[in-house]
């Protein structure tokens, strides 16, 4: 691989500062289709970022690139602006020429947005997101009607391929975004497929963080004579802005952002969200709360978006929900506090909405709803803006349910001094002699008919279980030690894949391949116990069809799970192997012959006997001597072809036979 780094900005800031400072280089200076540059002005790009700046002109001239940034330099643009000024200039169809790979569904579709945004100008052109999770029908109808672009995860790429659904043979352009994520999550082997599978004239952009030796191994196999292009983030937040984070599941982000309203003091308020129907979604359920808020995206007309603001500034609605473009240059005073009710994936984009408050000398408040596998990002975010996110802790139910039966009191306060209530006083008095009813229990039924069926009081909203939260916070090591728990947490089920052992699956395939394709997170994926035939993974029990249907179809490097319930298999909740650390769970399935593991010395491995005759096995895979063994040719899940030993609670053993 080429080592010509075509711009490398030091790690000392000034210095890095001083280099962007003398970069004075505008799009108009790349020369980008007319289309592309039009698009970028529409949403206010004029100066490239210092990646941006270094590695477009390098993609305008056919080469294959390796970028290094942190994430928030403002990669999506550094790749997708040159393919589509490219590709403009190539005769129309309908046949996919751009494919982008990304680790998660939330960032192909930011990418997709992305590449929209930017095409806004082109005609008959289609981004096509593709992911796990969501039905096949739409995506194999977008994919029949034409998609010139298709941004998608690995596995679902992969499915749509061996469908025959997805025509690769016009390929130009591919993109591996956040490349060194979807090592760490598992999708070596998808990725290699894929890359297999596409035509030897492609344009490759590669896009990473880091690079690990697996990662300079297929730019060596797949890119040609690859320019590689380092840029370090240099991003900066505001002094008057407080930054805060809260852990919360998404199925919570709504009741955790009402009670923060509830429980902290702000005036004029902005939500961010990744895509334009959840502003609208978000800003449905917020007003049927009881909160004057309203939605703008780049599909609501420039008119209406200007009354919507000025209806904000105003003091008519007090919560405005955006995508980062729609808010793009949005200055509001009485903007006190921002949420990031979807975290993002650009560090860019996350300071370009706190900076929406603690404007001008102002105090405001910046609040960060995150998902346990999402930390990876806020890592990302601190590294970038070089200031710390402090956590913050969601008000109790206690809290909360103080709080609104003192405002109860007090509207009752209110009304009585201010309205006449001499007819429902009649009213009640009447009942109360009719009905032989206390005044108190009548008083109490007209506050439940007031409530309008909303409940006044609130409950703790369940956090993840403890190990769920070490392991989906604790980096790459917490993801190598995968195994499961010895009891079923409450309100999950125990599921069977068709995958184990003899497929050389590994528990980070696993969690990778549900959590894309079912739309689920690591933290809601439990124990995970790999056996020689099949898989047993700790689900939520109340999966939807829609998730059971898309799981079912799922592959884990190229064999079908087929997940389904595991029926009449209870898990053992007390035996010594199942959990623990131990080789991530492995254990023998072998019914009627039990072991126990040995461990460094201080657990006696145990054999059933049949007579006076011991048991032996030896398959040419494993021996049951006390100690699992694993064949050399085993790799880390998250190499693309493998160079690093992968092993769960110790080094690997050397294959033996125990006679």
């Amino acid at each position: 691989m080429s080592e010509n780094t075509v711009n490398t900005l030091p790690e000392n800031t000034d210095a890095a500062e001083a280099v962007e400072d003398e970069n004075t280089v505008l799009f108009t200076d790349f020369g980008l289709d007319g289309r592309v540059l039009a698009a970028l002005t529409d949403v206010g790009y004029e100066k490239p970022s210092p990646i941006q700046a270094a590695t477009i002109p390098v993609l305008l001239e056919g080469r294959d690139v390796v970028g290094l940034a942190q994430t928030g330099t403002g990669k999506t643009a550094a790749f997708a602006v040159p393919a589509l000024s490219r590709m403009a200039e190539l005769p129309p169809t309908k046949n996919t020429q751009i494919l982008v790979l990304a680790p998660t569904r939330e960032l192909a579709l930011q990418v997709a947005e992305a590449f929209s945004s930017y095409a806004a100008h082109m005609d008959d052109f289609t981004v096509l997101p593709v992911y796990g999770g969501s039905a096949y029908g739409p995506q194999l109808a977008g994919l029949r009607r034409g998609a010139q672009v298709v941004v998608g995860t690995p596995g679902r790429v992969i499915d749509h391929i061996e469908k025959g659904s997805l025509d690769l043979s016009e390929l130009q352009y591919m993109v591996l975004d956040e490349a060194d994520e979807m090592l760490r999550m598992g999708f070596a082997e998808e990725v290699d497929q894929i890359l297999s599978k596409t035509p030897e004239d492609k344009q490759v952009a590669l896009f990473s963080a880091t690079m690990p030796t697996a990662i300079r191994r297929i730019a060596k196999k797949y890119l040609k004579d690859p320019a590689e292009i380092t840029v370090k983030a240099k991003t900066t937040t505001g002094t008057n802005t407080r930054q805060r984070y809260l852990q919360v599941m998404g199925p919570h982000k709504l009741d955790a952002m009402t009670r923060i309203l509830e429980a902290e003091d702000f005036d004029g308020v902005i939500a961010f969200v990744r895509t334009k129907m959840a502003t609208e979604d978000l800003a449905d359920k917020l007003k049927a709360r009881g909160y004057r808020s309203a939605a703008i995206n780049g599909d609501i007309p420039q008119q209406q978006r200007e009354r919507t603001v000025e209806a904000l500034r105003d003091g008519k609605i007090d919560i405005l929900v955006a995508t980062d473009v729609a808010a793009r240059g949005l200055d509001v005073e009485r903007i006190t506090l921002v949420v990031n009710y979807d975290i993002p994936h650009d560090t860019e984009s996350y300071v370009h909405r706190i900076g929406r408050t603690g404007r001008a000398g102002r105090s405001g408040d910046a609040i960060l709803f995150m998902t346990p596998r999402e930390k990876y990002l806020l890592r990302a975010i601190e590294k970038a803006t070089r200031q710390p996110v402090e956590q913050m802790h969601l008000p109790s139910a206690e809290t909360i349910n103080n709080l609104r039966m003192r405002k109860f009191a007090e509207k009752i306060t209110e009304t009585l001094a201010s309205e006449d209530v001499s007819i429902f006083r009649d009213l009640v008095a009447n009942y109360e002699t009719e009905h032989d009813v206390p005044a108190a229990e009548i008083a109490a039924a007209l506050a439940v008919m007031a409530q309008g069926g909303r409940p006044l009081l609130v409950q703790d909203l369940p956090e993840a279980p403890k190990g769920q939260r070490e392991r989906a916070g604790g980096g790459r090591d917490s993801m190598n030690s995968r195994g499961p728990s010895r009891t079923l947490t409450e309100g999950n089920a125990t599921y069977r894949i068709a995958v184990g052992r003899r497929n050389r699956v590994m528990p980070g395939s696993i969690v990778g391949a549900i959590a894309n394709e079912g739309g689920l997170s690591a933290a809601q994926i439990g124990g995970i116990d790999i056996r020689s035939d099949h898989s047993l993974v700790e689900l939520p029990a109340d999966l939807s069809k829609d998730q059971l249907r898309a799981l079912s179809k799922t592959r884990i490097g190229g064999e079908l799970i087929h997940l389904e319930l595991d029926a009449g298999r209870k898990p053992r909740r007390d035996r010594d192997d199942f959990g623990g650390g131990h080789r991530g769970g492995f254990r023998s399935d072998r019914g009627d012959r039990p072991f126990t593991k040995k461990s460094d010395g201080d657990r006696p491995y145990k054999k059933k006997f049949d007579g006076d005759r011991p048991y032996k096995k030896n398959d040419g895979e494993r021996s049951f001597s006390g100690e699992r063994t694993f064949s050399s040719d085993r790799t880390d899940r998250g190499g693309f072809g493998g160079d690093r030993d992968r092993s769960f609670g110790g080094p690997r053993k050397p294959r033996h036979t125990r006679g």
